[in-house]
């Protein structure tokens, strides 16, 4: 009878296991088609504003051209077809999320050979019409933060206070500095454990905790107590291996 009773309880556990694997399967099959759905909406709605913003751009160049083109001009249909052909094909790199420099100063240069190659002087106000175009079209990739220069770029770096820098890094520029950041990131050191770990002795290990103290990098818990590290020395250590990982990559 205890034997037929522990079977029972067996079974009913092993139901019990199968039913909360069933329960965890379909969670995350409804976790992974819900994000699904959210991304088929989220690029759904991309596209359509892509969309409406490229035929808002198609209609500009069709008005820009036609509204300030030379009228007087045998050349006149001829170049607004090769005009419209180059600003509908510049119009398609809105559709991309990442526009590259090397695109558009490729396009750039296509426009100056035109330009260049130009039959005669009145075609300057077709061009500098066509150049108006494209810088606005430019503009616009720069408005919906799909393309920006590396002179944008690199202003976009935001600018580091000197004493800042040496907060950070001087404390850091030290072997054993280093070794005792390292060592508590882990785990509170007493002075001896700290000693042992950086072969320093007294004074000379002193100096460098009382730097990595000043930097905020470190405290000590009491007077003659443990040693441990702070939220921004853990931040610190963080970023700088972060930073190793990208570097060495």
């Amino acid at each position: 009878m205890a034997d037929k009773k522990e079977k029972s309880q067996k079974d009913l556990l092993e139901i019990k296991e199968k039913l909360y694997e069933i329960h965890n399967d379909m969670k995350r099959f409804m976790e992974r088609s819900g994000q699904q759905h959210l991304d088929h909406i989220l690029s759904g709605s991309r596209t359509n504003f892509t969309n409406a913003i490229i035929g808002y751009v198609i209609d500009d160049i069709e008005e820009g051209l036609e509204s300030n083109m030379v009228k007087k001009c045998d050349m006149r249909d001829t170049c607004k077809s090769s005009f419209t052909g180059f600003l509908q094909k510049n119009a398609g790199l809105l559709k991309n999320e990442n526009v590259s420099e090397d695109a558009i100063l490729k396009t750039q240069s296509e426009l100056n050979d035109m330009r260049s190659n130009a039959p005669s002087k009145q075609c300057e106000k077709c061009f500098s019409q066509v150049q108006g175009l494209f810088g606005n079209q430019v503009n616009l990739m720069r408005s919906l933060k799909i393309y920006s220069s590396n002179e944008e770029q690199k202003h976009e770096i935001s600018p580091v206070p000197e004493g800042f820098i040496a907060g950070i890094f001087e404390p850091l520029s030290n072997k054993q500095r280093l070794q005792i950041l390292k060592a508590i990131a882990i785990e509170t050191k007493t002075f001896s454990a700290l000693s042992e770990l950086t072969g320093l002795r007294g004074g000379n290990l002193l100096f460098h905790l009382q730097k990595l103290l000043d930097s905020g990098m470190i405290l000590q818990r009491h007077e003659r107590g443990d040693y441990m590290i702070t939220d921004k020395g853990f931040k610190v250590m963080k970023s700088v291996s972060d930073m190793y990982s990208v570097l060495k990559s």
